[in-house]
């Protein structure tokens, strides 16, 4: 037969201690959790010259390796966003827009701005990221018109 292990109701009730908790108040201040880590934020480079696209293309830039079947899908998912893109805008043209409207055709042309220059730096990752925004937002634009 296994010995017998001892049970709270076994102990006398002499023998229990009184354990309290006490803690001194706090001078700390709650503070709320971020669900996201803070946004990182870039130093304004001095303008002592005017600066150039050359400078910008100098800086060195990190971007996602590619297979080329991968290369050839963004490729061609960025042209099509871009031809989409394009022509919603083109749809618009002359068309009175309200200033929400008018917002979002410049978000848009942003977009098809930098979608550009990924491009031309063959950072097709971005590219299509980037043109894939242009793309629903002109179909927003559109739909809202």
């Amino acid at each position: 037969m296994p010995p017998r292990l001892a049970t709270v109701k076994d102990v006398p009730e002499d023998q229990v201690p009184d354990l309290r908790l006490e803690l001194p108040p706090s001078s700390l201040r709650l503070m709320t959790a971020r669900s996201a880590p803070p946004r990182p934020r870039a130093a304004t480079p001095p303008s002592a010259g005017a600066g150039n696209d050359a400078e910008k293309l100098d800086t060195p830039l990190i971007t996602a390796q590619l297979t080329p079947e991968e290369t050839a899908a963004a490729q061609q998912q960025t042209n099509q966003s871009l031809s989409i893109a394009e022509k919603n805008l083109e749809s618009q043209r002359g068309k009175r827009l309200n200033a929400a409207e008018l917002d979002l055709v410049s978000k848009i042309r942003g977009f098809l701005k930098d979608a550009r220059e990924a491009v031309q730096i063959a950072d097709w990752a971005r590219a299509r990221s980037l043109s894939k925004k242009a793309q629903v937002l002109s179909e927003e634009l559109v739909d809202s018109h």
